[in-house]
């Protein structure tokens, strides 16, 4: 409810600055803000060639493919005038974002279609790991623990093995096998869920814990620092680690205080220490590893338990096939039937993941973004706030709503200010520790047809900010 009303203020102010613009300004125009692709020329106005100045057309007429551009290096907006069919199209500038068709296009054939497929695949090996008993024993095993931060999940459900293997893909940066395994977390957790339109609590601490983003092996920002050609790609890690452990504990706390989960229970604090020592463990020997040592330690760990994960699920499935034979079901039947699912989730979510991406290129492009994000570095500049902070900052802001929009940001400010300035080190912590928190909360909650999303949103968004203030203190002290 309050992420649709959310949206509703976003594409209304959206709409009405585009028409203020189209009005006021000959920045956009409906056809670029619709249809035109980032970095593409901006069509300002068409005009009969008789309605341009002489020189113009004088000039249009000896271009080569009568196509003239004026103004080149001299200004950041060349104007473009080209020549066609008894018009001159005038071009002026580059457009800094998608517009609304090619985010949906790219919605569909970059991000749906490969979701689906990891969808498909995954929920196969989920299938397999049901019905062979592997997923019942994992619940079986971490049931003490869970049922302290989940009170109301039953002891054993299927929903702590399925939440279990989100974490630990999130935690080990794996990215494609991260979602379906959560997809089906919120599934299950939806089947104990008294009020189907509604989020439970356990819903709601599944996904603040999710969307904090705890991540130890940031492979991706190792490779965008790699190929800026930074001094140590893999000298961010410490700091990532810290600012998204920092965020999860601080959702964990936030929820908890909420739901009323009793904090001084003996194997909750086990359970926490046992992972702040697998932490510490595991950094300090990256730490110890050099420069080469670490980015092909992190570059190859992720894939390598992606591998183990399947080969394991594979080998225990044919090795208890006399479950699948009780059942009535074959190994590759059930998988099958996974696969199945993962589509029929695929499509479900396509919506609410479509309708979000078009509001915030909606958003981006408007102009909206810009003047805010403008403005926020100014109050904090003013404030006495260093300016390598500030210029980090749309990477912040950005990353809420858009992974691959903060992403352009991150690259954009490597190339800018230098891969081992404090901007670029910044904007990678900020990369790192936080998730995508609207898509997120459409994929996830879509994924079960949940509408009132009740202070999941609110709690994420705060989440976001004490990360975003981790992280400039976490930078500034180590660099």
């Amino acid at each position: 409810m309050v992420l649709s009303r959310f949206w509703l203020v976003i594409f209304i102010s959206s709409i009405l600055f585009i028409a203020v613009s189209l009005f006021t300004a000959n920045t956009y125009t409906i056809d670029s803000v619709l249809n035109g692709k980032k970095d593409d020329p901006i069509l300002i106005s068409e005009k009969y060639i008789e309605q341009l100045p002489a020189f113009i057309k004088d000039s249009i007429s000896k271009a080569k493919d009568q196509t003239m551009i004026i103004n080149r290096d001299t200004l950041n907006a060349d104007t473009t005038y080209v020549y066609k069919n008894k018009t001159v199209k005038i071009y002026s500038g580059l457009q800094k974002s998608d517009g609304l068709l090619p985010t949906c296009k790219s919605t569909l054939v970059d991000l749906i279609l490969p979701l689906i497929a990891y969808l498909a695949f995954f929920c196969g090996l989920m299938e397999l790991l049901i019905i062979s008993g592997a997923s019942g024993k994992l619940a079986k095993t971490l049931s003490p623990v869970f049922v302290k931060v989940f009170p109301s999940i039953p002891k054993n459900h299927p929903s702590i093995s399925y939440m279990t293997l989100n974490f630990a893909a999130n935690f080990l940066g794996l990215d494609s096998a991260a979602t379906p395994f959560g997809l089906k977390a919120m599934e299950s957790l939806q089947e104990i869920n008294p009020e189907k339109d509604k989020a439970s609590d356990a819903q709601i601490m599944f996904m603040c814990l999710h969307a904090s983003g705890l991540t130890l092996i940031a492979t991706s920002i190792i490779g965008y620092r790699a190929a800026a050609n930074a001094t140590n790609p893999a000298d961010v890690i410490l700091p990532c680690v810290i600012t998204s452990f920092i965020g999860t504990i601080a959702a964990f706390l936030i929820v908890g205080i909420k739901q009323k989960i009793n904090f001084k229970s003996a194997s909750l604090l086990i359970g926490l220490i046992t992972m702040i020592a697998a932490i510490v463990g595991l950094l300090m020997y990256v730490n110890h590893l050099d420069l080469i040592g670490k980015n092909y330690f992190t570059s190859n760990l992720s894939g390598l338990i992606l591998l183990t994960i399947v080969l394991f699920t594979l080998i225990f499935s044919f090795k208890h096939e006399k479950k699948f034979r009780e059942a009535d079901t074959t190994v590759f039947d059930t998988f099958v039937v996974g696969a199945n699912n993962g589509v029929k989730t695929g499509v479900t979510i396509f919506p609410y993941v479509l309708g979000m991406l078009v509001a915030i290129s909606l958003f981006r492009n408007s102009g909206l973004f810009e003047i805010i994000s403008d403005g926020i570095g100014f109050v904090f500049s003013n404030l006495g706030v260093s300016k390598e902070i500030t210029n980090a900052l749309p990477v912040a802001m950005l990353r809420p709503f858009s992974s691959a929009g903060s992403r352009g940001f991150l690259i954009d400010s490597m190339n800018t200010f230098g891969a081992d300035s404090l901007t670029a080190r910044l904007s990678s912590i900020f990369q790192c520790s936080a998730e995508s928190t609207f898509y997120v909360i459409a994929v996830y909650f879509g994924s079960v047809n949940i509408k009132n999303t009740r202070y999941a949103l609110g709690t994420m968004l705060l989440v976001d900010l004490i990360c975003v203030i981790t992280a400039i203190f976490v930078a500034t002290w180590f660099f």
